[in-house]
């Protein structure tokens, strides 16, 4: 690199790094006035605040607004040089506008790597810590309602709970059913089922055993047992996909595929989010330099405006795409890229109409 890019390079990661540290900072601001009361209610410790949730809350939101901040930090300080005739210099010196736009695939490539990394495993990390004390001292009780609970919890085996008491452990109504093909071979049947958390197993009271082909019944008043099925799979699943690792995301996925159970979107749209965020981070650079290179004669005022213009549409693009994907509308995949698809085109169509 020369020292143009050097020079462009450091004003453009400086920017950008300023802008996600101010925004940040008025989030923690915010979220904190929005939370004193809950903490001092539930009686939170000063250091859990600190340590557990106000440490871990910092790179969520970092990497959260990362592509807005990207965008909005390029047209800031490339409105900035065009204003103060810099680029305008810089291509009179026989820079052509595909050579000045290196620096910002550069930058915006760095930014993308470590969102990259930052979102499939840095965050979730930090959300393993972060989510579990808001669930302790900001959100209410959990408690699970769900009735008439089917899981596949094998390639033959199928579980049945009619109530789940996730206080206790105790699972109520329970059935197990081994079924080949389109026959029922051996169900289980019992009136409750709890969870043992010294043995990690489940015992099963008063149970009573039918086998299709001996055409035997047995009856038990306990049996322990170890099933492909846990307390977990019953506990609160509010912001579960955001403390996986993407290692831990797909693994996840496939479970919840195996078991045939609903709400796989949301984790499909979360695995899909962190391959398309790192490229809308380098499609939103190379739109917010096209559209504030040139130097225009009411100042930098009308370019940042339309940035976030622009910014705000694809915001209000992702999130009604999202929200489709999630009610089952349109397949999670095309849902997370069809943001970064429209913009592409956009970021295409604005290079050969934009005047250089």
């Amino acid at each position: 690199m020369k020292i143009l890019d050097y020079y462009i390079l450091k004003k453009f990661l400086k920017t950008y790094v300023f802008a996600v540290f101010i925004i940040v900072l008025i989030v923690m601001v915010i979220d904190y006035t929005e939370k004193i009361d809950d903490f001092i209610r539930k009686e939170a410790p000063l250091k859990e605040i600190l340590f557990d949730y106000y440490l871990n809350f910092i790179p969520y939101w970092a990497s959260y607004i990362s592509p807005l901040m990207v965008f909005i930090a390029t047209v800031f300080f490339t409105a900035n040089l065009a204003a103060k005739t810099e680029i305008i210099a810089i291509l009179s010196s026989g820079v052509s506008f595909t050579r000045l736009m290196r620096p910002y695939l550069i930058g915006s490539g760095i930014l993308a790597v470590g969102t990259f990394f930052m979102i499939g495993w840095v965050v979730p990390n930090a959300n393993k810590i972060r989510v579990p004390f808001e669930h302790k001292y900001i959100n209410n009780t959990y408690y699970f309602d769900k009735r008439d609970v089917h899981i596949k919890i094998g390639p033959e085996t199928y579980a049945y709970l009619e109530t789940y008491d996730n206080t206790t452990n105790t699972g109520y109504r329970f059935s197990l059913e081994r079924i080949v093909g389109t026959e029922i071979q051996q169900k289980l049947m019992s009136d409750r089922i709890t969870w043992d958390s010294t043995s990690k197993k489940w015992t099963i009271h008063d149970y009573r055993i039918r086998t299709t082909g001996a055409t035997s019944l047995q009856f038990g008043t306990k049996i322990d047992t170890t099933l492909n099925l846990f307390p977990k799979d019953f506990e609160n699943k509010h912001l579960l996909h955001e403390t996986f690792t993407l290692p831990e995301l797909n693994r996840h996925i496939d479970l919840v595929q195996s078991r045939g159970a609903d709400g796989i979107e949301v984790f499909q749209i979360e695995k899909y989010l962190r391959f398309a965020n790192p490229f809308s981070v380098m499609i939103l650079t190379i739109i917010g330099f096209l559209v504030s290179a040139r130097k225009a004669r009411g100042g930098v005022g009308f370019q940042i405006a339309l940035g976030f213009s622009l910014a705000f549409i694809y915001i209000l693009f992702f999130m009604m795409s999202k929200g489709i994907a999630e009610g089952g509308g349109m397949p999670p995949l095309l849902a997370v890229w069809l943001p970064n698809i429209v913009f592409s085109a956009v970021g295409v169509g604005l290079y050969y109409t934009i005047p250089r």
